[in-house]
């Protein structure tokens, strides 16, 4: 579980980047008929919200207060944004919040609602060959890692964890290259366990690195800087733009996520007693 001081962190930075979350497009016309009922939505998500076990959880409570079944396409935030660009699925829930807000600017979202939080952490090997245990500063960290030429897994797929890396590397002032620096092309949960295999570092959500906690022998080395805090976001995609899209089903998704009950069940999921998600829905 979080440390004392990065639980209290992120308990700051929830209060600020949660009350971000209220840009929002133009709404499209409303429909001059009544639409049929909805049976089944499809949501593009990042692969932490899988991988944690979370929707194993949420989506059954949904079904089964609503009626309607989620299908969901787990992949990084990036694509699953692109996803929303091209009108695959009806609803986004992604945790990259300049992407999530270029998103709905462009008008291809309808508006974007916090619903949950944690963090981010480095994890290595117990040996921690790059002497980064404590940590609380990443992108010194990193920098550690880049001097000892320590292996370190990139997720390499412009997911929310990706871009949070590479903007840390940038604060760090180091360009990651090099038979050291790996690249996957893979969710965080294949990640993980490539860099057990490997006996390398990675950057990683506490929810998956929790939930692979009996899968890997990783430990984390780094946490409580304020710049690993990660905020979810729910966002229905704009029928402005996608007419074919459903935004009732996306909308009633958005309602019960962000509803008490719906935030009940991300506050009641815990795995080993952790909770990996902290709802802050407004």
């Amino acid at each position: 579980m979080p440390t004392v001081a990065a639980a209290a962190v992120l308990g700051l930075l929830a209060f600020t980047g949660c009350k971000r979350a209220t840009q929002s497009a133009p709404a499209a016309p409303a429909a001059t008929k009544p639409a049929p009922a909805v049976t089944t939505i499809k949501m593009a998500t990042t692969t932490s919200t899988e991988n944690s076990g979370l929707l194993a959880v949420l989506l059954p409570a949904f079904k089964a207060a609503t009626g309607i079944e989620v299908q969901v396409i787990a992949v990084g935030t990036g694509k699953a944004i692109k996803h929303g660009e091209n009108g695959d699925v009806d609803v986004l829930l992604v945790h990259d919040p300049e992407a999530e807000e270029k998103f709905v600017a462009q008008g291809c979202g309808v508006a974007r609602v916090a619903v949950m939080y944690n963090d981010f952490v480095i994890v290595g090997p117990p040996a921690d060959p790059a002497g980064l245990k404590g940590g609380t500063d990443a992108a010194s960290c990193l920098a550690k890692i880049a001097a000892a030429r320590a292996t370190f897994i990139s997720r390499g797929d412009a997911s929310g964890t990706h871009v949070k890396e590479q903007t840390l590397w940038k604060t760090a002032g180091v360009t990651p290259e090099g038979a050291w620096y790996v690249s996957a092309g893979q969710g965080m949960g294949p990640v993980l366990i490539m860099a057990d295999e490997k006996l390398a570092y990675t950057l990683t959500d506490r929810a998956t690195y929790i939930a692979y906690g009996e899968k890997v022998g990783l430990v984390i080395v780094c946490e409580g800087d304020r710049r690993l805090f990660n905020p979810y976001a729910v966002i229905a995609v704009n029928p402005a733009k996608q007419p074919h899209v459903k935004r009732a089903g996306a909308q009633a998704f958005i309602d019960y996520i962000t509803s008490p009950a719906g935030q009940a069940v991300i506050a009641g999921f815990k795995v080993k007693g952790q909770q990996l998600f902290t709802p802050c829905a407004k």
